[in-house]
C-alpha cells in the first residue's frame, strides 16, 4: 500500500487548505454567518458554493463527466480532512453528509436515466437529498433486516407504509433514498426506492432535537401512509436493498472518518497554539511533560485512525468491501475525534469552555461520532465474529 500523494493532488489539497483558511474559517467567529442549528446561514453558504465551483474545487468524489474531480477513495481521504478544518467545510464543496453518500450509491447503483433525474441535481447543487432507513424500535437501526416499513407492487406502483426516524437532512431534502421490506426473505427483503419531496403519501412528524449542531435540514421522523412509488423509481433489483444499503454505508463510513480527521486535527492546532503561548508563571504550558503527553497521545491516536482509514479507502480503490477494515476504522476515528477535541478543551481551560473558540462546538458534535452509522459496539461484535470465523487469517496481509 503506498499513501504517497501525487503532484496533481498535492496541488489539490493545498488549494482546499488555502479556500477553507480564507474563505470559511474566518467565518466561525461571525454569529450572522450561523442558521437557528449552528450550521453555516444558507446565504452564506450558498455565495462560498459559488466561489468553490469557480475555483474548481466542486464535488470531487463525483465524476469528471458529471461536473466532479473523479477522485478515487484514497484521493479522497487526503482532501476531506483539509476541508472540515473548519466545521463549515464540508458542505462548502458539496461534500458533507448525507449527500455525500446518496451521490456516490445512485453514481453506482442508479440507471442512467435515474442519474439524470436523482442524482445530476444534487451534484450541482440544486437541491438536497436524503437517505431513509433507521426506525423506531422495533424497526431497523443498525440492523437493517429488522426493517418494519413495507412496500407492496399494487398495479405497477409500489405502496409505502410505515414510520422512519433520525433522518438526516429531510427537512431540506427534495430527493429521498428509501429503504423498505418487500418480502420476508432475510436477505433479499429489502428493496431501495426513489421519491421526491412533492409527492403525496408520506409528512415530516417532526425535527427531533439533538444534543450538537446539525445537519442542514436536521434529524426528522418520518410517517409513510400509502407514499405511490412508480416502479421506474426503484433502485437496483427488487430484494437487493440490503446490497445497497451496504454498498451505501461503507464509503460513507469512511467519508465521516475522513472528516472527523480534519476537526481532530485541528482542535489539536488550537491547543497548540493556546500551550505555545500561555505563561503559567513557571513557563509556558508546553514546557511541561504532561502538556506534551497529552498532546502526543492525541496525535498518536489520529494518526493511528488516518492511517486504517487509509487502508481500507486503498482497499475500496481495488475493489474489496473492505467491511472489516472499515469497521476497524470507524471505532478508531470516533475515539480519536473525541479525544483529541477534550484534550485540546482541557489544554485550552476556560478558553476553551468558551464560545471564543469551536472547541465546544466540536466537543458536541463529535460525541455522535461513536453513534452514527453503526455504534461502535454493533462494529467491535462484527470484528469479534469475523475474528471467529477468520481465526489467523483475521491478520492476513492479503
Amino acid at each position: 500500500m503506498d499513501f504517497s500523494l501525487s503532484p496533481e493532488l498535492k496541488k489539490l489539497r493545498e488549494q482546499i487548505r488555502e479556500f477553507v483558511a480564507q474563505e470559511i474559517v474566518p467565518l466561525e467567529s461571525n454569529p450572522a454567518a450561523y442558521d437557528a442549528h449552528e450550521n453555516i446561514a444558507v446565504d452564506q453558504l450558498t455565495k462560498l458554493r459559488e466561489k468553490a465551483k469557480r475555483a474548481g474545487l466542486w464535488s470531487p468524489q463525483m465524476p469528471r463527466e458529471r461536473g466532479g474531480l473523479g477522485l478515487k477513495m484514497h484521493e479522497m481521504a487526503a482532501c476531506y480532512e483539509e476541508m472540515n478544518w473548519s466545521i463549515f467545510g464540508p458542505v462548502v464543496f458539496n461534500c458533507a453528509a448525507p449527500d455525500d453518500g446518496n451521490m456516490m450509491i445512485l453514481n453506482k447503483a442508479a440507471t442512467d436515466a435515474q442519474k439524470a433525474r436523482w442524482l445530476q441535481p444534487i451534484i450541482e447543487g440544486k437541491v438536497r437529498s436524503s437517505f431513509a432507513m433507521t426506525e423506531p424500535s422495533p424497526g431497523s437501526g443498525s440492523d437493517p433486516t429488522m426493517m418494519k416499513t413495507s412496500a407492496k407492487l399494487v398495479d405497477g406502483k409500489w405502496i409505502v407504509n410505515g414510520k422512519k426516524w433520525f433522518i438526516t437532512g429531510a427537512e431540506e431534502a427534495q430527493h429521498f433514498i428509501l429503504m423498505a421490506r418487500t418480502s420476508d426473505d432475510p436477505r433479499k427483503g429489502l428493496t431501495a426506492f426513489l421519491f421526491d419531496r412533492e409527492q403525496p403519501g408520506w409528512h415530516i412528524v417532526r425535527r427531533i432535537g439533538i444534543i450538537g449542531p446539525e445537519e442542514h435540514g436536521g434529524h426528522c421522523e418520518i410517517a409513510f401512509e400509502g407514499l405511490s412509488i412508480d416502479d421506474s423509481n426503484r433502485l437496483g433489483a427488487v430484494g437487493d436493498g440490503l446490497k445497497i444499503t451496504q454498498m451505501r454505508l461503507g464509503p460513507a463510513r469512511l467519508t465521516h472518518c475522513m472528516r472527523w480527521t480534519g476537526l481532530a486535527k485541528r482542535s489539536l492546532d488550537i491547543a497548540l497554539q493556546y500551550v505555545e503561548k500561555r505563561d503559567s508563571g513557571a513557563g509556558k504550558l508546553l514546557d511541561r511533560e504532561s502538556v506534551q503527553q497529552m498532546l502526543g497521545d492525541a496525535a498518536l491516536q489520529i494518526d493511528i485512525g488516518r492511517l486504517l482509514t487509509m487502508r481500507a479507502c486503498w482497499l475500496l480503490d481495488q475493489g474489496s468491501f473492505a467491511r472489516k477494515e472499515i469497521s476497524m476504522a470507524k471505532i478508531v476515528v470516533a475515539d480519536a475525534l473525541q479525544k483529541a477535541v477534550d484534550t485540546a478543551i482541557q489544554l485550552c481551560g476556560a478558553y476553551g469552555y468558551s464560545t471564543d473558540t469551536p472547541l465546544g462546538w466540536i466537543y458536541r458534535y463529535a460525541r455522535q461520532a461513536r453513534l452514527v452509522d453503526g455504534a461502535s459496539e454493533v462494529h467491535k461484535m462484527v470484528l469479534a465474529q469475523r475474528l471467529v470465523d477468520e481465526r489467523q487469517d483475521f491478520w492476513s496481509w492479503e
